[in-house]
């Protein structure tokens, strides 16, 4: 049995109209931005793919609220502008409406990296891993994800090619890179852990 799984499901509110990203197969796809509220009141700010077929099933306008269910991937931009590994949401399914704010993600897949764990300016441990999830036809997505305090102590001991099955929210992080002297800014995604869990939960 294969152990891999990789879905979610958010509900937040279209943050920008749909505009093509690719053609694969003769199907063509669109990204769009969706803002999924915190209890913070900050707003994690998404890039979603959704195949023309859903976007014509569910016809979506800028301000509306959608709930998807779908997978994180990643993609390994080799064009040499922006990011390296490109991180979306692939919409399998997307209705309109739904309850606000709701933004979980389960994954089970293997640690291809050593974990990383260092100290906030605060002092609080926090944890970065790579998380390596089969898809069918031979393909991966390596998802960054981060954990805190005890689950990261947790996290920072499992060498690489251990299996982590976690479950959590996907995050945008905003933050300021220096290129050649021209300040950008720049959007970082990732999985924050909210715990570790047994594969055996997730598959009843």
């Amino acid at each position: 049995m294969d152990h891999n799984f990789n879905r979610l499901r958010l509900c937040g509110q279209v943050a920008s109209s749909p505009a093509v990203s690719h053609v694969n197969h003769g199907m063509s796809f669109y990204k769009f931005l969706l803002s999924v509220d915190r209890l913070s009141g900050q707003a994690d700010v998404l890039t979603v793919i959704a195949s023309e077929a859903l976007l014509q099933q569910s016809p979506i306008r800028v301000g509306d609220f959608v709930t998807i269910e779908g997978q994180l991937r990643s993609f390994n931009n080799k064009s040499g502008v922006g990011h390296r590994l490109i991180i979306s949401v692939f919409a399998r399914s997307l209705t309109l409406g739904g309850h606000l704010p709701f933004n979980q993600i389960q994954l089970s897949g293997i640690l291809c990296k050593t974990p990383t764990l260092r100290h906030t300016p605060l002092g609080r441990e926090i944890c970065d891993i790579i998380l390596a999830v089969n898809r069918r036809y031979g393909r991966a997505d390596y998802l960054p994800c981060i954990a805190w305090g005890m689950v990261a102590q947790q996290v920072a001991n499992m060498p690489v090619g251990s299996r982590l099955t976690v479950e959590g929210r996907i995050q945008s992080r905003t933050y300021t890179k220096n290129v050649a002297g021209t300040l950008t800014e720049h959007t970082a995604y990732e999985v924050s852990i909210m715990r570790p869990a047994d594969i055996e939960e997730f598959l009843l």
